[in-house]
């Protein structure tokens, strides 16, 4: 094969690659938690646009900086407050969601909302996407997807993406609310913060690197520490309040909440550090969370049996979905 001919199949794999993670994004992050139930499956088509042009966004700028999973997790973080700071504006309405009431409001923001959200958005809005479609398509993991017109592209059509659910999804669920300039120009500082630190921060202090536990034991890690923090900072259960507190309790299952995030954050760089962390880990990790995920919907995001019973199917394909690829990693690992 000629080079002009090889460039030209690696153009379209890596087009191929974008469509992928622009499909799984908003599967990931919404669909596999209940939102929208599988009834109502015809909404993704909403979130398709800001989901999954936002998260391209985000891989094809990391991978052309080369900050890895720093960066990633920086610029989900970023993602999340473009999203629900400023297109649905749910980190500082005082009735969407019903947030408000979780916690107390600080600066104006919704703040068991907020540390919820910006963390999840970052975990399975961006890094569990992107490290789907790398485990997918291996050979193009370290490189970016797009050129540059493909990456203007994608930032377009993410903000009409931004544009869209602003005019659709908040106008039905929210309507009348418009956030303080002030809370919009912090948000669009933040964002403009964590991206900078995204594209430029490089984690170069080394750490003591520790044994990674084996692949079925960083499953079961992941689906601890994903249900644990979702279950600390979102009420379920007919709970209108975190973890069932009441009044200034709410402190301790946010603190808890942070915490965990601090100690895996530690521990998941300890155990990546010493080389012997592998696809075959990751993928456990990824599943194990992402199945805690879709359990946690069932207990908090269903209203019906038919709804549950929708969700448990999405559930069922995903897991057979995710052991397909395990399948093929593991195929891959004993032919390499």
């Amino acid at each position: 094969m000629t080079a002009k001919k090889t460039n030209k199949a690696n153009k379209t794999r890596g087009r191929l690659a974008a469509l992928l993670l622009a499909v799984i994004t908003p599967l990931v992050a919404e669909f596999t938690l209940g939102n929208p139930p599988l009834r109502m499956a015809w909404l993704l088509l909403l979130w398709v646009p800001i989901y999954g042009a936002g998260v391209v966004l985000v891989r094809e700028l990391v991978r052309r900086a080369g900050t890895g999973w720093t960066g990633v997790l920086l610029l989900g973080a970023a993602y999340g407050i473009v999203e629900e700071g400023l297109a649905l504006q749910a980190l500082s309405s005082p009735t969407i969601y019903g947030a408000a009431g979780w916690a107390p409001r600080i600066l104006g923001l919704n703040s068991a909302y907020a540390e919820l959200q910006i963390p999840y958005h970052a975990v399975f809005s961006a890094a569990i996407p992107i490290l789907l479609t790398d485990l997918i398509v291996p050979s193009l993991r370290d490189r970016p997807y797009l050129g540059r017109l493909g990456a203007w592209v994608a930032g377009t059509v993410f903000v009409l993406g931004a544009l869209l659910l602003r005019v659709t999804v908040v106008t039905a669920i929210d309507p009348g609310y418009e956030a303080p300039p002030a809370i919009l120009a912090g948000c669009a500082a933040a964002v403009a913060l964590l991206t900078a630190v995204g594209l430029r921060l490089r984690l170069r202090r080394a750490v003591s690197p520790v044994s990674p536990p084996a692949p079925a034991v960083a499953g079961v890690f992941g689906a601890v520490a994903a249900f644990a923090f979702l279950a600390s900072l979102f009420p379920f259960g007919g709970a209108t309040r975190p973890a069932f507190t009441h009044g200034g309790w709410v402190i301790v299952p946010m603190s808890a909440a942070a915490v965990l995030a601090v100690i895996v954050a530690w521990l998941l760089r300890r155990w990546t550090a010493g080389g012997l962390w592998t696809d075959r880990h990751s993928l456990a990790l990824a599943s194990g969370a992402l199945i805690a995920h879709t359990a946690f919907g069932l207990i908090s995001n269903t209203d019906t049996a038919a709804d549950r019973a929708g969700l448990a199917a999405v559930g069922v394909v995903m897991v057979g979905l995710l052991a397909l690829l395990g399948r093929r990693i593991a195929g891959l690992t004993r032919t390499g």
